[in-house]
């Protein structure tokens, strides 16, 4: 494939330098006006590399797309402009919201292709057996892009996250046993300690500015946020980063920085035609930023390790967070151990954040089902009010409506809308030829509410498609398929060696998370327009939430 992200500049330059030796080789050297031999030589080189690129640009913008590749006869969404294809939409709403669109507009689940500026090709895959072939049976094929590895290795090293092939799938099967359900399970009292702490800090704020109307207006994204810090940083390292008793805590406020912002996508558009070594040396705010705050927390954990590794060498207790668990397996160094400590913050702290928040969404808009989960709720769990309250996996497990509001939210608004992969050779899918280095487009959104996967109703918020009724009439069980047979429908986790090893932690965090929030409070949109999800702004980044935070008045209800 010719890709802008891979000018041939080794190529143009020995080319350059080739004419020259031939010219002077051949001695056809010009005369001009008296210059040197050498400013000749110079000269030439330059007019020589300055052609080659503007050629190469044509070739690669205007005429391969169009008349050479492989993929030009495949579909295309409408809206491409010249020049800039399909990129300014992108960059407007995001791939996963465009990718909806574009389902929309066609019932075939052939490839499609997508153009970004300069026309530079992607491929959009929709069908089952597509999925299958990129994520599953050609999976060394396929990774992420050395762009965007590049710009989270200054953030969280090289670990689960941003590695591949033999190194990931070494690092994922050391890590296993710490994600197993049989750890997880010893979390749940965590999860649920800090999901009371933040209920009650938001019933103090609740009763501080509580005035003649009966609820308080609260930004819920927030709240969100400062309770997965706190939740992901104890649970998967140990660290407590106080964020629910402090907004402001120097330790948070370090972390906040790393959060992803619609900067980033600049950056990484901007890595993947600027060389490594150079971008991470402009004077660009964002980037300094990052860095600065990488390396506070890298020395935070590094000392954590110190610590972990000192109690472990004593016979102490060292917790049961994550970090602890592969600690003891003793399968890593103490650099990959900081690596993928940075990781399960990164990857973990903003999805359950975005979940949380859109969870709350979707039960503004449909109160029948807050007040129906509430109900569930309060009749299995103890009031958080009660010192010896407490829960465990079976408690959580045993609310077939909370896990099915869980995955129909994780189903309509997966944290991470779309994602990307890029073959590392000439391939096919599906019988269609793909030459390397071709952008491959997994939507996300798109796929989890494809109505040639989920019928009719696939935009609909139904919790009721993951229960099924008992024979007898009296009840439901959550039934984690949603009654299909295809492994390919739901995708917020993906499929295959890179499905995120943390699902079953976040969907327990959140379960705990939304169990305590759904519990204590109602809530209602301070803004009723929102009503209509249509005019929620979602800002394009890689995690998804509503620009600006999400406020909400937010009642206590007692007897709970």
């Amino acid at each position: 494939m010719t890709s802008l992200r891979k000018i041939p500049l080794r190529f143009i330059f020995f080319n350059s330098l080739l004419a020259c030796a031939l010219v002077r080789v051949f001695h056809l050297q010009p005369n001009i006006g008296g210059l040197s031999p050498s400013l000749v030589y110079i000269g030439i080189f330059q007019l020589l590399f300055a052609t080659q690129l503007v050629l190469f640009f044509i070739y690669a913008i205007l005429i391969y797309p169009f008349y050479v590749s492989p993929l030009r006869h495949l579909y295309s969404p409408k809206g491409g402009k010249p020049l800039l294809g399909h990129g300014i939409e992108i960059q407007k709403h995001g791939p996963g919201p465009m990718a909806r669109k574009w389902f929309s507009e066609t019932d075939s689940d052939d490839l499609m292709r997508i153009l970004f500026p300069g026309n530079q090709e992607a491929l959009v895959i929709r069908s089952p057996q597509a999925l299958s072939e990129v994520l599953v049976k050609n999976s060394m094929q396929y990774e992420k892009p050395d762009f965007a590895r590049q710009f989270l290795s200054h953030i969280i090293g090289w670990a689960l996250l941003n590695t591949e092939g033999e190194v990931h799938k070494k690092q994922r099967r050391n890590m296993n046993p710490a994600f197993s359900f049989r750890h997880i399970k010893d979390l749940y009292p965590l999860f649920w300690s800090k999901s009371r702490e933040v209920i009650t800090a938001m019933t103090e704020e609740h009763r501080a500015n509580y005035a003649a109307a009966d609820y308080v207006r609260m930004d819920i994204s927030a709240w969100a946020v400062r309770s997965g810090l706190d939740i992901i940083g104890l649970a998967a390292s140990g660290i407590d980063f106080g964020a629910i008793q402090n907004a402001q805590s120097p330790l948070a406020n370090t972390y906040y920085k790393l959060n992803p912002s619609s900067e980033d996508i600049l950056l990484i558009i901007l890595w993947a035609v600027i060389p490594d070594a150079i971008m991470t040396r402009l004077p660009l705010s964002r980037i300094t930023e990052v860095i600065a705050a990488a390396k506070s927390l890298r020395e935070v954990a590094t000392e954590l390790i110190r610590v972990k590794k000192t109690k472990m060498a004593n016979k102490e207790d060292m917790g049961v967070d994550i970090l602890s668990v592969a600690l003891r397996a003793g399968l890593f160094s103490d650099e990959e151990l900081v690596d993928q400590a940075l990781t399960f913050l990164s990857a973990g702290h903003e999805t359950t954040a975005s979940a949380l928040i859109w969870a709350v969404y979707m039960l503004c808009r449909f109160p029948a089902a807050q007040e129906r989960l509430r109900n569930e709720i309060r009749a299995a769990i103890p009031s958080p009010q009660n010192a010896d309250s407490g829960i465990s996996s079976v408690d959580i497990d045993s609310l077939p409506y909370l896990n099915a509001v869980c995955d129909e939210v994780l189903r309509l608004y997966g944290p991470v809308p779309a994602t990307i992969r890029v073959n590392n050779c000439d391939t096919t899918i599906q019988g269609q030829f793909i030459p390397r280095n071709t952008m491959v487009l997994i939507p996300i959104w798109a796929i989890n509410t494809d109505p040639l996967l989920w019928g009719p109703d696939a935009n609909d918020f139904k919790p009721e498609r993951w229960l099924k009724s008992h024979d007898d009439g009296t009840g439901h069980t959550y039934t984690a398929s949603a009654g299909l047979s295809n492994n390919y429908a739901f995708m917020t986790f993906l499929q295959g060696p890179h499905k995120c090893i943390g699902n079953t932690f976040s969907r327990s965090e959140m379960a705990c998370l939304l169990a305590a929030w759904v519990g204590r409070f109602s809530f209602e949109l301070d803004d009723p327009t929102l009503m209509d999800e249509r005019n929620v702004i979602i800002p394009p980044s890689v995690v998804a939430k509503p620009e600006g935070g999400l406020q909400m008045k937010v009642r206590v209800v007692d007897g709970w």
